[in-house]
C-alpha cells in the first residue's frame, strides 16, 4: 500500500491515542460492533482522517459480506469467536508496518501488510 498524505492537524497519531496498528488490529471488531461506544466513536474518527486504514477497512468489510453470505447465518460458539478475536488482533499486529514521517512539508502515514502465502497440500 503507498504512503498516503496526512495534514498533521488531521494526523490521527498526533495528540490521538489511536494508532494504525491498533485501528487495523480492531477493526473487525468495529464491523461486528463488539466495541463499547467510545472505543467505537476513536476508531470511526481514525478511520474518517486516516486514508490507508480506511481502505483497509473497505476490503475487511467486503471480506465480511462474503462470509455472510457464504455462511448462511450459522453463528460460532462464544468461546471459539474470543479465540479468533485474540488470533487476528495478533497476526494483524504481527503483519502490520505503520510508518509515521515528519518533515517540512507535514506528515506522511504510511501503512503496509506483509503479504504471507499459503499453500494447500493435496
Amino acid at each position: 500500500m503507498s504512503a498516503e498524505e496526512v495534514p498533521a492537524e488531521r494526523n490521527p497519531l498526533a495528540g490521538d491515542t489511536t494508532g494504525c496498528s491498533e485501528v487495523l488490529a480492531e477493526v473487525w471488531m468495529f464491523l461486528d460492533r463488539e466495541c463499547d461506544q467510545e472505543r467505537r466513536r476513536l476508531l470511526q474518527r481514525h478511520l474518517d482522517e486516516c486514508a490507508p486504514c480506511l481502505a483497509e477497512y473497505g476490503i475487511d468489510e467486503k471480506l465480511k459480506a462474503l462470509l455472510a453470505r457464504k455462511c448462511g447465518g450459522e453463528s460460532a460458539p462464544e468461546a471459539l469467536k474470543d479465540r479468533l478475536r485474540t488470533q487476528i488482533r495478533s497476526a494483524v499486529l504481527e503483519q502490520a508496518q505503520v510508518r509515521v514521517e515528519s518533515g517540512p512539508e507535514g506528515t506522511s502515514v504510511s501503512v503496509s501488510r506483509r503479504r504471507t502465502e499459503f499453500r494447500r497440500e493435496g
